[in-house]
């Protein structure tokens, strides 16, 4: 599967998260430096809650209209002489930019940051058909010299390594010498990656808004290797998600706004560059042929269900820097390059709830991801339509929970069963009991109580209680 990462299961995935204290720290460390900034920069805009009305109005209609804008785009891309290819799978995607490839020969490739990109898994299908890619995000490159390690945060990928460890990346792979310092560490990849720029033959972008009135491709970035990407190849391919997309310039400026803030607290990021096709005539800067794949890969699927507003998204990150799950799991605990609260409804969207059915349940429901939303996605909402979903519609629910669950339906249904039960209650979990509370659980007590205690069953119980008060004539004091 394409945006699958690692083969561990879940459980084991979420243990090896919990057993890495660096990431951990890192990670909260983040999150609170990421959080701040947001509500400062919300702050400083104004009335938040009304440009997050905003942005979610913008969102769901492009949305609902999006085949029209969809055409629209294409027809200007077309018309400003780039070339528009719609992929309904990440085979189809990476078949044609493959092709685009070999058919101006290109050998190196080099790339800016993009999630759609890691969706479809396009470096590896690249490598296979003979290309050497390289990304230019600094974050990404780390990643990439580091054995194709996969990025654990949508905005900072590298977030799970310390300069410390990062020196020791260069050094052990690249031969670097000088200290671990960020900016002796940023200088040396600066000079390695423009070399890569000045030999590159083919760049690749993602997509963060496609302006349909234009057929215009933003991005929006802090370190210049985009510009550097779709200025020096001759040839630029961008890669976007069908829903990446917005009516006009207007609306496009209002979501920047939005995205900037809610990702990294910036009024405005160091670069918002837009690109109109390829270079026209008495133009000096701009690749001499464009290339736009836009991406479906289940996307459609979505479409017209109750998960529809899980497509507005844009990719800012503001539910995993509030997630307190995601702060002492980390990214790669979900196995998919979409981690966090919106990972945990996207990925069982695309991928399936085969493979992405846990993470649903990796949520504490604590609805902090809704309300950092700067498009107001209710994300805490789809995580419990996906449950239900599991249960009800899939049967993809455990064997012990299902039978768990009706044990206790049948239970609680009758008053007579009920007793019984809570009668025999003390007596079965008396072997995992000590100071009245349960420390080792049984069955579905296990992953609670291995990091917690649960409040085992008394033997005198509530109704015997009062029972008894009401034989000694006081039930008058508890009406």
């Amino acid at each position: 599967m394409a945006m699958k990462i690692g083969n561990e299961p879940f459980k084991e995935r979420v243990s090896s998260g919990l057993g890495d204290s660096f990431m951990r720290g890192a990670v909260s460390s983040a999150q609170e430096r990421l959080r701040n900034g947001r509500l400062k920069a919300a702050e400083d805009l104004g009335d938040w809650e009304e440009w997050r009305k905003l942005g979610e109005e913008i969102r769901s209609h492009t949305i609902e209209n999006l085949d029209y804008y969809l055409e629209l785009l294409s027809e200007n891309v077309a018309n400003r002489g780039g070339h528009v290819f719609f992929a309904e799978t990440p085979e189809e995607a990476n078949d044609y930019i493959t092709n685009v490839i070999k058919n101006k020969k290109g050998k190196k490739v080099v790339k800016s940051k993009s999630m759609v990109t890691e969706e479809i898994n396009m470096n590896e299908a690249l490598e296979k058909a003979g290309c050497e890619v390289v990304e230019s995000d600094l974050g990404e490159w780390i990643l990439q010299v580091d054995d194709h390690d996969p990025p654990s945060h949508i905005v900072a990928p590298a977030l799970h390594k310390n300069k410390e460890q990062i020196r020791d990346v260069f050094k052990n792979k690249l031969g670097y010498d000088k200290s671990e310092k960020p900016e002796e560490l940023a200088l040396f990849a600066r000079e390695k990656l423009r070399e890569e720029f000045l030999q590159a033959d083919i760049g690749i972008t993602g997509c963060n808004f496609a302006i349909a009135e234009s057929g215009t491709i933003s991005l929006v970035t802090n370190e210049g290797n985009a510009r550097m990407v779709t200025t020096v190849p001759k040839t630029q391919i961008t890669v976007m998600g069908m829903e990446r997309i917005v009516p006009t310039w207007e609306e496009m400026e209002v979501l920047v706004s939005l995205l900037t803030r809610a990702a990294v607290g910036q009024k405005l990021t160091s670069y918002i560059t837009a690109l109109t096709g390829p270079k026209q005539e008495g133009e000096v800067d701009g690749p001499e042929e464009f290339h736009l794949v836009i991406v479906d890969n289940g996307r459609s699927k979505i479409l017209g269900t109750a998960f529809q507003s899980i497509l507005h998204c844009i990719r800012c990150a503001a539910c995993i820097n509030v997630c307190p799950v995601y702060r002492h799991v980390g990214g790669h605990s979900y196995g998919s390059i979409y981690p966090g609260p919106v990972g945990a409804v996207l990925s069982p969207l695309l991928g399936g709830y085969e493979e992405y059915k846990e993470l649903p349940y990796a949520s504490t429901l604590c609805a902090a991801c809704t309300e950092a939303c700067p498009v107001k996605i209710p994300l805490h909402e789809h995580l419990l339509r996906h449950r239900q979903e599991i249960v009800e519609k899939e049967g993809k629910a455990p064997v012990f929970e299902n039978l768990s669950m009706k044990a206790f339906s049948m239970g609680s249904a009758s008053p007579v069963m009920y007793n019984i039960g809570s009668k025999l209650a003390p007596t079965t979990l008396a072997p995992f009991t000590k100071d009245d509370k349960i420390s080792n659980g049984p069955g579905p007590l296990k992953n609670w109580t291995e990091i917690r205690d649960f409040p085992a069953p008394k033997k005198d119980r509530f109704r015997d209680w009062y029972k008894n008060r009401k034989k000694e004539g006081n039930e008058d004091d508890y009406r």
